[in-house]
């Protein structure tokens, strides 16, 4: 009989997909109308990313540097130019095409459905292992605030590991090319953080297959998988070389990286709370109090089941027949006013973390469907995914499972490089949306009857509808309700009336438990009656697949809609400009002077890029900030201000006027309305040289001299540098000497100096790899340059007049565009050969299953067309394996 075509294969699966895309229309339908999402980290992007975005269209070339944020920076992680990156662009160009939400989603739901197809689900079970992982709570959540790089991350995670599985399954060809393309779209991703949780979920899965295939006496297939990967790894990673070089070399200079400093003591008193390591010489990556700041609670995991149980979202949630709302209008607020404040900022919260905009809920009927697949699964892939799923919890948990993560955090390498574990959760959905999938999937493809599935029925039923009953009737009385933040959190918006209504907010927290834990209980009940109606031959599959679908879909969305919904879309036009100039940054924007900076009071300036989108500023909000720098800003710059201003040559100051927030003196009637800019006619412009030079044995003595160093006289140097100083008188006659900024680019910088004598220049730009990746010429001959004042850039300077050029060129990014120019042209090879290969093909291929025997047919192209060519058949002469009933 003859095979279908490769057409006809795949007709089914286009047809889910476009299915899916349609849904993720529905969810996000004002995208329909010509509106967008108002993303509050996409804006801090866009503004971090002006200087350089701008520069490069008015000269064709992006700078490798901006001066826009923390007084400049590399831009590898702002906006950095790659040419030769072909698969990412060519991809990316057609997804978008769509509205950037419904991309976003469908990226999600598209790698998810791939790995079920590959781990032998039909189409239906496919498309609800999607939905599930696309429409995840904790990854609407995210979205809602903009991590648009993190969630495109997740989505080509889930189809490397629809490779990984595929190669391992003896699909060599085909999960080299599955792998590669995915594995280049994930480092496309640029969320390192998401990467590594992924990988962690890889070498878990490796490991269950590779025991069970060598279990099986199939080294052989684990050896060409593994081959297969490795071939995948490798042009993965060389289509995306350049990047890996730039941030393997970048990464040590920042806050993830090991600092210098050897002691707390450098500034006894001040805690910093930006995750600058600090402690001993051997300390490396983030400060674990920074990096453990958010900690999902142990208690707080019930959320997976129960959305509402421990109060949501923190500001919100609340309506006009809450307690709350009462309390307010017999405290005598508008009804207005009183409503306004429960449906926005209620602090309904009251778990372990600071802030969350929504809880990490993978929804009631899929994590039943989970469980019971935890029973039902007979094969190896449900210890991985039940390992990768209590793995990735136990990591969110953070501080509150430290005898575990503690360790992990010192010595698993490079996790300490990481903060807010408790985003694994959003990886963690789509192992629990697999779950759910392959559960239903083995109870249809082994076609097991009620008396094998009924006991795991009921033990998942008890396990999760049982405890969502559980805390529906007697949640109440199980926990406090109480926040330790709530009496600040009340005291701020009501003073010394706050605790009067912690009451009323308590038995609202208690109200919004009940309905949802009702709720879940609902939604299992559901779930589990349609699968006790299918396996009595109650229901046909032609109901139940979409029924289960359904109570999916409308599970998800309806918690979804509480913190993203048509209200948070604004008209494009509205974030065409994505801050407003006030009249501060007006003036300031009138002088034309080619480098100066400017410090923003008017919020937290090293927590905010909106300075960054008009100005050069001295703040900004960035991951992965140069170290040094946030050293300085943490332990000198509270005790000795107006020099690390003004070395920094800040020449304005913009301080909130009497209708701002934060405003300094709203009393002072004088005090103009609106943000002021204050000059500051102390900066000590772009360069200048110095009477004396201090040099000391370290980072530490080095910082400790900054709280009180004067830097308009002498330069702070570390004796490192000391081979540069030699031969210098002790102090410097500069009288007459001067230094000008000719030409301005933030990597290509020009000066003209005059002295009388031979000195020491610092220049108010920081410092970066000199000597390697910033180099320096006088006259055109090349000039040793070093670090001076903890942060800047300082040479020697012969006497007479001179040409000074410092040149932002790092070796790497050369070398790394030779190797994404080779990686992507390798790479685009074999998906065309893989691609030539299976359009070629005319036989199906059973892909073998760690854990299952090897079928006795060939080897063959892959076939989608149904369940049965992804799993492997039972061999002649052996029965179907039976439910464990013990």
């Amino acid at each position: 009989m003859n095979q279908p075509t490769l057409s006809r294969r795949l007709l089914p699966h286009l047809l889910a997909l476009l299915a899916l895309l349609l849904l993720a229309f529905v969810y996000f339908s004002p995208a329909m109308s010509g509106k967008t999402l108002n993303m509050s980290d996409i804006q801090q992007s866009v503004a971090s990313a002006r200087e350089v975005r701008e520069i490069g269209q008015q000269t064709g070339v992006k700078p490798l540097w901006t001066d826009a944020l923390f007084g400049g920076m590399p831009s590898y992680m702002i906006d950095f130019d790659y040419p030769h990156i072909y698969v990412y662009k060519a991809v990316m160009a057609v997804l978008s095409l769509l509205p950037a939400t419904v991309m976003v989603v469908f990226v999600l739901m598209l790698g998810a459905y791939l790995l079920l197809v590959v781990l032998g689900c039909n189409v239906w079970l496919a498309s609800l292992g999607a939905v599930a992982y696309g429409f995840g709570t904790f990854s609407i959540v995210a979205l809602e605030a903009g991590h648009i790089s993190k969630i495109l991350a997740l989505g080509f995670g889930a189809g490397l590991l629809a490779g990984v599985v595929l190669a391992l399954r003896g699909r060599y060809w085909a999960g080299a090319a599955l792998a590669g393309l995915f594995g280049c779209m994930e480092l496309g991703a640029n969320h390192i953080q998401i990467t590594y949780y992924l990988f962690m979920t890889i070498g878990l899965y490796v490991l269950v297959a590779g025991i069970a295939l060598i279990r099986e006496g199939r080294g052989r297939q684990l050896a060409l998988g593994l081959a297969a990967l490795a071939v995948a790894g490798v042009l993965a990673g060389s289509s995306f070389g350049k990047r890996l070089l730039v941030l393997n070399e970048y990464t040590k200079e920042t806050i993830r990286g090991r600092s210098e400093l050897t002691a707390k003591t450098t500034n006894p008193g001040v805690d910093s709370p930006t995750g600058a390591a600090t402690g001993t010489p051997a300390q490396s990556g983030l400060d674990k109090e920074y990096a453990f700041s958010y900690s999902y609670g142990i208690g707080e995991t019930l959320t997976l089941l129960v959305p509402n149980a421990f109060g949501g979202a923190s500001g919100g949630g609340l309506g006009t027949d809450s307690q709350f709302y009462k309390a307010l209008l017999g405290k005598g607020l508008d009804p207005e006013q009183a409503r306004q404040f429960v449906e926005l900022g209620t602090p309904t919260y009251w778990g372990d973390q600071p802030m969350v905009g929504g809880p990490a809920y993978a929804g009631a009927a899929l994590l039943f469907l989970f469980v019971l697949g935890m029973f039902v699964i007979r094969t190896p892939v449900r210890w991985w995914l039940l390992s990768a799923t209590l793995l990735l919890i136990m990591l969110a948990w953070g501080k509150n499972f430290a005898g575990i993560n503690y360790l992990l955090f010192d010595y698993l390498p490079y996790l300490n490089k990481f903060r807010a574990m408790t985003m694994t959760f959003t990886l963690a959905q789509l192992f629990i949306g697999v779950g759910a999938a392959l559960a239903v999937q083995t109870i249809v493809s082994q076609k097991l009857t009620f008396a094998q599935v009924k006991q795991p029925l009921l033990i998942s039923f008890g396990l999760t509808g049982g405890l969502a009953l559980v805390l529906a009737l007697l949640g109440g009385t199980l926990f406090s309700f109480r926040s330790a933040n709530d009496a600040d959190i009340l005291a701020r918006y009501f003073g010394e009336a706050g605790n009067e209504f912690l009451t009323s907010l308590v038995q609202d927290r208690q109200g919004l438990l009940r309905a949802d834990a009702f709720r879940s209980f609902a939604l299992i009940l559901l779930t589990a009656g349609a699968v006790w109606a299918f396996v009595t031959n109650k229901l046909k599959s032609g109901l139940f697949y979409p029924a289960l679908l359904a109570i999916v879909i409308f599970d998800l969305f309806t918690v979804d809609k509480r913190f993203l919904n048509g209200a948070d879309f604004v008209p494009k036009a509205q974030l065409s400009q994505v801050f407003e100039p006030t009249a501060a940054d007006q003036q300031i924007m009138q002088d034309t002077a080619p480098q100066y900076r400017v410090f923003d009071q008017t919020d937290n300036f090293m927590n905010s890029n909106r300075a960054s989108y008009f100005h050069r500023s001295i703040g900004g909000y960035h991951a992965a900030k140069l170290r040094r720098y946030q050293e300085l800003i943490t332990y000198a710059f509270p005790t000795n201000t107006l020099n690390v201003l003004n070395m920094l040559n800040t020449k304005y100051v913009i301080q909130a006027g009497v209708d701002s927030p934060g405003q300094p003196d709203p009393a002072n009637p004088q005090q103009p309305a609106g943000p002021v800019a204050i000059p500051n006619p102390e900066a000590l412009g772009v360069a200048w040289f110095v009477q004396t030079v201090q040099t000391v044995p370290d980072a530490d003595a080095e910082l400790a001299t900054m709280k009180t160093l004067n830097p308009a006289d002498t330069a702070v140097v570390d004796k490192q540098f000391a081979s540069q100083l030699t031969g210098l008188p002790a102090t410097m006659n500069t009288t007459g000497n001067s230094v000008r900024l000719t030409n301005y680019r933030p990597d290509n910088m020009v000066y003209e100096t005059s002295a009388a004598q031979e000195g020491v220049v610092v220049f108010s730009e920081i410092y970066y790899r000199g000597q390697q990746d910033w180099t320096v010429t006088i006259d055109g001959k090349p000039a040793p340059n070093f670090r001076a004042d903890y942060v800047l850039r300082a040479m020697r300077v012969p006497a007479g007049k001179h040409t000074v050029v410092f040149k932002f060129d790092p070796p790497a990014a050369n070398t790394g565009n030779t190797i994404d120019l080779i990686g992507n042209v390798l790479l685009i090879g074999l998906l065309g050969f893989v691609a030539f290969r299976e359009v070629r093909s005319t036989k199906n291929s059973p892909v073998s299953e760690p854990g299952q025997p090897a079928p006795p047919t060939p080897a063959a192209p892959l076939s989608v067309n149904s369940p049965a060519t992804l799993t492997p058949t039972t061999p002649p002469g052996r029965s179907k394996p039976k439910i464990s009933q013990s």
